[in-house]
Formats: structure tokens, sequence, C-alpha cells
């Protein structure tokens, strides 16, 4: 997935570079992917232009989604896939949900997988990469 798919939308992208969120999409950035932040509170972060969440993306935008990676809290996965499953019925794509570090939703997950995507959870899309790139 991570070889494949180099377009990564990061609902809970952190403005604070301390954050997980941040230095996770940083990474990321760094290693040539694009990233579209998800943060309904920041305008920018990273030189990248803020969306509210994924149905706000413009039209290009919402094609070019591969990978959702979610930092927030299990409880609010479900109304993200959904968001998700609607981009996909409408453009093909994303094709990933990715619940980060300690994110755990089964019943998003299920829901999901239901709906044509590839799930990951309770795994760091930066830990994978790099184990990958080993």
């Amino acid at each position: 997935m991570l070889e494949e798919y180099r377009t990564v939308a990061v609902v809970g992208l952190s403005r604070n570079p301390s954050k997980d969120s941040y230095r996770v999409a940083k990474y990321l950035k760094d290693q040539g992917y694009d990233i579209i932040p998800i943060n309904p509170f920041a305008d920018e972060i990273m030189g990248e232009k803020c969306y509210g969440s994924l149905l706000e993306l413009p039209g290009n935008l919402q094609k070019a989604v591969e990978i959702v990676d979610v930092f927030r809290p299990s409880e609010d996965v479900p109304p993200i896939v959904e968001e998700a499953i609607r981009l996909r019925e409408r453009n093909g794509a994303p094709h990933v949900i990715w619940m980060q570090l300690d994110i755990v939703n089964e019943e998003a997950a299920e829901r999901a997988r239901d709906a044509g995507f590839k799930v990951v959870m309770n795994k760091c899309i930066l830990v994978e990469h790099k184990r990958l790139m080993r």
C-alpha cells in the first residue's frame, strides 16, 4: 500500500510540531508523499492548505486522495469512514483507511472493508514505512 499509494489525507493533523500527527505527516512529506491536511481549526499546516473534512476537499483533491490516515480518537472514526465511503462512491478513491497506533474501531473497519477499502488499524504509518524501506 505504501509503495502503491502516494497521496495521504491526514485527518486530525495538528499544527503543533511536537504532536505525533505532525511528525508523521512531515516524515511522509519528506519521503515524497503528497499530504492533504484535514483540520477544521487550521488554515494551513506545513505549507499545505487545510480542509475541515474529507467532504470539503475540492473535486481534484477528492479524486487524488488514496490513503485516509486517521489521527482521531477511536470513537470519532465512524463518521470519517462514512465520508471516505462517500468520496469513493463519487470518485473511485480513496483506497485505504489507516487508523494510527492505539486507534481501533472494529465497526468502522468492517464498514470500510464492506465498502471495498483496505484497512489498517493500530499501526503507525511512519513505523511501517521505515520497516518497509529497510
